[in-house]
């Protein structure tokens, strides 16, 4: 029993005595249910990034996956926005969610946090707790302490009067306080404080009583007595718990940014990471993400994260399979369900064949389980065990009677699925679409007149807006003799910034991601007499990571502001009176609403288009179905949307992805990277970042007409707006061998196969939607094309009768077309 940890089982005991209670404990192996020793698969969907009408499908489609757990952040900022006032309303419904759950049968985990990081604006802490005196993030001071503890106790309360815990009988079987505050403990500056505040987490958070264990993730050292630390990571095989505890795995896929393309993760790493993990004896298996859904509203943090949170994960950003990820990761897991009793109970062997490739053999009651894994990035090996197995580079062979192998991470034979758009077939757009405008209203903002409030300094953004907004005015006045030409010179922290002199627009700019202190500079023309400098500061995301990441300021904090003369002449404005307001006129109102009374203007066939600072709004019939819906601005430029009142998010287009090598080389073959070198499989490197936006279903009126609000910050063209519905076009079964069954699925919503395109053996050209034939096989075309057409999904067996005469390779490619 090499590497096993010879540990008791402990027992917790539930703190409930409900009828259906469950009981959960722990041991070295496996968390144990009612007695049972279980393997947990797990994803996170999190309910704020979709709707309440989506949580029953995604649920459903994890559980079809392969999986028996949910696991979720909790979203503190989205909970409590305004200190004492709540929301458990709509998508943030957290007891309806984890209702959903228990209904499909499933666990769940709940991560209370609530600090969550999760690339959510502030880490998911309310900028409101800035307000408060004495306040210190995530040390040891009772401001903080005693915030977090009254919303860790609230949420947990919640969900003892829901009776969610599995104590109750409800599906929650684990708890997480804090994250990752391991990676940044021995940053802050005060290893004390960071010492008794994390110590101070876990006592909080068992003084709940809750009746499961709470764990923490990545927290390796300084561990409390009392939690379970966890892994969080690409690949965590080689990480082991330092006390009685199990392993948890985060499989994270890759997120995009405005200036970034799009990042991939494989499936065939994905697979080969959990593969090694269950064969390094892991039991506790998560997917961050499993669905990523969308950022709506003004949710999205880093800053600069998009407002699709798609993250490459097995259900995409509208909730379709993506396939062959879905699939492959779905074989791997029913397998590891069927060994599970082997895996948790028995003994196991590691059994070296050389640098890089092993041999784990698990026995238990007359049964025997074995993996080969070969940790070779560039080259296949062969390792016999039982007989000769060919183990590609990079992949694990699992034989779950030790003789024959039954999936190999690294050979795929479930379908691929090309997603594709599909125009609105109900009107014709962007034709029918006719728009109205509305001008934001700029000119109270355009003197340095009623303000909230005055400061002769330069503020920070965050703290004096209390996030309440993405901008925040700036504005001051002063005399000036005679006419003057300057350059305005304005140094700040924030994201973007304009500026106004005298009621017009002189300046804008943006900062790079990740480089957010940057310096206007504009040429302007001073009147005689009163001059009015009006500074609008905005923010795309707040800082959700790092040690002391509420410090990190944003806005014009200190400035310097300046007018420069060509004469040397130097006004320096940053000590200046300056006026402050949160937000813009248009938010006050609540122009997205398109509440009665409001004048919008139209000119018949045109609009004013290219103009910063304007709303739009249009009507549109909902497109027909039950596919996903997703509006194209790719003809705007930065703003936010509205559909019926419904945020759909910040919006960017204009903004293009840089150009990386990784968009030009995709192997799945050696460790994933998320940043630095070596960074593979990325597309979209030069195009918009983001051009699609999510329209959930449950935002539309079914025939009557849609409002589409826009409002266009920097100046773009609304008139290219068109909706579409997202759905399986091509779909493909690559490498098929003799005695596969070889399925075909359009993916629901009534599309059916309308043709086999392609049956060949030895294709080598072109990829899925674009298959050049190899050796074309006829019986196989007619057995597809009788199995499939007008049907939404069909299996056919590989047979040897399908053979071309000289096909060369025994593997069949089929390509047909939804």
């Amino acid at each position: 029993m090499a590497g096993m940890l010879a540990l008791p089982l402990l027992v917790l005991a539930a703190a409930f005595t409900a009828c259906g209670a469950t009981t959960v404990a722990y041991n070295d192996r496996a968390v144990v249910i009612d007695g049972q020793r279980r393997i947990i698969l797990s994803g996170s969907i999190h309910y704020p990034r979709s709707t309440p009408q989506m949580w029953p499908d995604l649920i459903r489609k994890a559980k079809e996956g392969g999986l028996n757990a949910i696991e979720t952040y909790v979203f503190w900022n989205g909970h409590e926005p305004r200190r004492g006032q709540y929301n458990f309303e709509g998508n943030y419904d957290i007891v309806r969610f984890f209702k959903e759950i228990q209904s499909a049968g499933m666990y769940a985990i709940l991560r209370i946090g609530p600090y969550i990081c999760g690339e959510w604006n502030y880490g998911g802490l309310p900028a409101w707790l800035r307000d408060i005196p004495g306040m210190q993030f995530r040390l040891h001071n009772n401001p903080f302490e005693r915030e977090m503890e009254t919303f860790t106790t609230l949420i947990v309360n919640k969900m003892k009067d829901a009776k969610m815990f599995a104590g109750q009988g409800g599906p929650i079987i684990l708890a997480q306080i804090e994250n990752e505050y391991g990676n940044i403990m021995g940053k802050l500056n005060n290893n004390q404080s960071a010492s008794q505040y994390i110590h101070w987490c876990a006592d909080m958070a068992n003084k709940q009583k809750v009746g499961v264990p709470w764990i923490m993730c990545q927290q390796d050292d300084d561990v409390p007595h009392n939690v379970i630390n966890t892994c969080n990571g690409f690949y965590c095989h080689d990480w082991f718990p330092n006390r009685l505890a199990f392993p948890r795995f985060g499989q994270r896929t890759g997120l995009a940014a405005w200036d970034k393309p799009d990042f991939h993760r494989s499936a065939e790493d994905i697979a080969f990471a959990v593969a090694m993990f269950f064969q390094k004896r892991g039991s506790v298996q998560n997917y961050y993400m499993y669905h990523g859904g969308t950022n709506f509203g003004r949710t999205s943090g880093g800053p600069y994260i998009t407002t699709s949170y798609d993250y490459d994960a097995p259900l995409d950003e509208y909730g379709n399979i993506r396939q062959p990820k879905y699939g492959h990761l779905k074989e791997l897991h029913n397998l590891l369900k069927s060994m599970e009793k082997v895996l948790v109970h028995g003994e196991y062997n590691d059994t070296s064949y050389g640098n890089n490739v092993t041999v784990t053999k698990y026995t238990y009651g007359g049964s025997a389980v074995c993996f080969i894994n070969n940790q070779f990035d560039d080259r296949d090996v062969n390792v016999t065990l039982g007989g000769t197995h060919l183990v590609p580079a990079w992949s694990v062979s699992i034989l779950p009677d030790c003789k024959t192998v039954a999936y190999n991470t690294a050979k795929i034979k479930t379908q691929t699925s090309v997603m594709v758009k599909k125009a609105n077939t109900v009107e014709k757009e962007p034709e029918a679409l006719k728009w109205s405008w509305m001008p934001e209203n700029l000119r109270p903002f355009m003197t340095d007149d009623r303000g909230s409030f005055r400061q002769k300094q330069l503020l920070e953004q965050i703290a004096t807006s209390t996030d309440q907004s993405d901008y925040l005015w700036y504005r001051t006045s002063l005399e000036h003799k005679g006419e003057g030409s300057y350059n305005l010179y304005v140094n700040t922290t924030g994201h973007e910034i304009y500026a106004f002199v005298n009621g017009k627009l002189v300046g804008q700019n943006h900062s790079a991601n990740g480089e957010f202190v940057f310096q206007l500079e504009a040429p302007v023309m001073l009147n005689s007499g009163k001059n009015y400098i009006s500074l609008l500061s905005g923010t795309v995301g707040l800082k959700n990571y790092g040690p002391l990441f509420e410090l990190m300021p944003a806005g014009i904090a200190g400035g310097p502001v300046k007018l420069v003369g060509a004469n040397g002449t130097y006004i320096d404005l940053t000590n200046n009176s300056w006026s402050y307001k949160s937000g813009l006129a248009g938010e006050h109102r609540q122009i997205h609403l398109d509440k009665v009374g409001y004048k919008w203007q139209s000119h018949n066939s045109s609009i004013p288009v290219n103009r910063p600072f304007t709303w739009y709004k249009t009507t549109f019939a909902a497109p027909a179905g039950q596919e996903a819906v997703v509006v194209d601005l790719l003809g705007l430029n930065k703003g936010a949307a509205w559909v019926n009142g419904n945020s759909l998010g910040r919006y960017w287009p204009s903004y293009t992805a840089a150009e990386m090598d990784g968009c030009h080389v995709c192997d799945y073959r050696g460790k994933f990277k998320a940043e630095g070198d070596g960074i593979r499989c990325l597309t979209g490197c030069g195009e918009p970042s983001q051009r699609y936006y999510h329209v959930p279903r449950a935002f539309l009126r079914a025939g009557e007409p849609n409002t589409l609000v826009l409002f266009e910050e920097a100046g773009g063209d609304p008139t290219r707006a068109a909706f579409h519905t997202v759905g399986v076009g091509p779909v493909c079964v690559a490498g098929a061998e003799a005695g596969d069954d070889v399925t075909l699925s359009c993916g629901g919503h009534g599309r059916v196969v309308t043709s086999v395109d392609v049956a060949s053996f030895g294709v080598a050209r072109g990829s899925c939607g674009a298959f050049e034939g190899g050796c074309e096989s006829k019986a196989a075309l007619k057995a597809f094309t009788a199995a499939c057409v007008g049907k939404e999904s069909c299996t056919v067996k590989h047979t040897a009768a399908f053979a071309g005469a000289g096909c060369q390779s025994g593997k069949l490619t089929v390509q047909a077309t939804c």
